[in-house]
């Protein structure tokens, strides 16, 4: 495996000093997808203490790790005197061996970020941002299928998108690769620029804008000048790519003047949208197979490709997949050729048989997280599925402050449409219970782990079931119960 970061790389981009110098095949910030010869940077924060695990990523292979520098200075003083002649205050968190090779920085999520903007700045390929209320992380990995196909091409991992995902992302940057996508995501205004910054990116992204993190932010023209701050990123001569069926479009084309945007791609089913959806068929395949036929039109030409993906949104996001690439200057047909057959991920779309007491049903797992706009799509999903029933098992949106209770009571309409029988749980959801008709079977709980145990016993072969919720709703735990269930039938 090749050196990612030399020794004396790791010291200038992030002025630190070394016990043992080191070079670093990779980065991690989590003993469990450590690699070895991985830098291991122990981030702090309100529910991360890495410092903890140094001593476990030391013994897992990495090649050094990065640490606050009282953390190492307290562990070099350990290694030379007995404990009992140092403060409590002063003893390491854990015992490191003799000679441990330590990065001594300030601040590690601060020496992370460092790490990350040398990343960018010694990457002479092509980057892109994207950014959105829903669909970024299927967008990312839609772009980085097309983009694969070009070159070698580098993406954030999960849904690394905030303050230390974003720099995470650039500090894995292979400095020979040809494209970076990363992924900018928010939940307070003021997060998307100085990611957007750090990330310079050769094209921005906006996906959708939608009522995800309204609690925080206040309005839809509030998150939507949030999302536009992207376009304070991009490099001379960038391209932003926006959301031509958006109301708040001539707010983004605004933003995107003020910023002294080089050219606009934008996509979506408008007439005039630069990468336009002319038609999605195919949606109401059987089984695990679903997916769309997409035509698009895109300079004038027509173009045809299939997902395994049902559903509108995600043409959509294949479409702002399409145009980034032709910011890029990828031909329409290469990158339709490439998009040809991208499947769902967990948690995201993904649709896979459970086998149940005296048969089969499908599962829906949109588990990962969910606002208004991404609710209603999914149910849309649901709603053209084939199915003896359809389900929905529906965790709190979250995130919404005084828009809670109303959005979630507006969901009413597209459930009534979609669903045979619903499954709730969360405060939140009671508004959705409320507005049901009373001839809609519907059951609610207090959480995720309750619900589980009234929707496992009630699945019954042929049913269709989608399970959909915000991340902290945790209605992983369905989707886990639900599988547990397959396994034993």
């Amino acid at each position: 495996m090749s050196v990612l970061w030399t020794a004396a790389d790791l010291a200038a981009a992030t002025g630190g000093r070394f016990t043992v110098p080191f070079d670093a095949n990779g980065v991690a910030i989590d003993t469990r997808t450590l690699a070895p010869g991985d830098l291991f940077v122990a981030l702090r924060g309100e529910r991360r203490d890495g410092e903890a695990f140094v001593a476990d990523a030391l013994a897992r292979g990495a090649a050094g790790a990065m640490v606050a520098g009282e953390v190492g200075e307290r562990n070099l003083a350990a290694q030379s005197l007995a404990p009992q002649s140092l403060p409590p205050q002063s003893l390491p968190p854990q015992s490191l061996p003799l000679g441990a090779p330590l990065l001594l920085v300030g601040d590690t999520l601060a020496g992370l970020t460092a790490l990350g903007a040398a990343g960018r700045a010694r990457f002479a390929g092509r980057v892109v941002a994207i950014t959105g209320s829903v669909g970024k992380t299927t967008t990312k990995e839609m772009l980085r299928r097309i983009l694969t196909a070009q070159g070698l091409t580098h993406a954030a991992s999960a849904s690394h998108n905030n303050h230390w995902g974003v720099p995470l992302t650039l500090a894995r940057l292979p400095a020979d690769a040809a494209f970076c996508i990363a992924e900018l995501g928010m939940n307070h205004a003021g997060e998307i620029e100085p990611l957007a910054r750090l990330a310079r990116p050769d094209v921005a992204v906006i996906t959708m804008i939608a009522a995800a993190h309204i609690g925080h932010l206040g309005s839809l023209a509030a998150i939507a000048e949030e999302k536009a701050a992207i376009l304070l990123g991009l490099q001379p001569g960038g391209v932003a790519v926006l959301p031509a069926d958006s109301d708040h479009l001539p707010q983004l084309l605004a933003a995107a003047r003020a910023a002294g945007v080089a050219r606009v791609v934008t996509f979506g089913a408008d007439p005039a949208a630069d990468v336009r959806l002319d038609g999605v068929s195919g949606e109401t395949a059987v089984g695990d197979s679903a997916g769309s036929l997409v035509r698009v039109s895109v300079t004038g030409e027509t173009i045809l490709f299939r997902l395994h993906a049902p559903g509108r949104h995600m043409a959509l996001n294949g479409l702002a997949a399409l145009a980034a690439a032709l910011a890029l200057g990828v031909a329409p047909t290469a990158a339709a050729r490439a998009l040809a057959g991208f499947a769902p991920m967990e948690g995201r779309g993904a649709r896979r048989p459970l086998a149940v007491p005296g048969g089969t049903a499908l599962l829906l797992d949109e588990s990962y997280n969910a606002n208004g706009a991404s609710m209603r799509a999914s149910l849309a999903v649901l709603a053209a599925t084939p199915a003896a029933r359809r389900v929905a098992v529906l965790g709190d949106m979250l995130e919404l402050g005084a828009h809670g209770p109303t959005e979630h009571a507006a969901l009413a309409p597209a459930v009534v449409a979609a669903a045979d029988c619903v499954f709730a749980c969360g405060p939140l959801m009671r508004h959705l219970s409320a507005a049901l008709p009373a001839e809609l079977p519907a059951r609610h709980a207090a959480d995720a782990a309750a619900l589980a145990a009234l929707v496992v016993p009630a699945i019954r072969p042929g049913d269709a079931v989608l399970v959909k919720g915000s991340l902290g709703s945790n209605m992983k735990l369905i989707v886990a119960a639900l599988e547990r269930l397959a396994e034993a039938a």
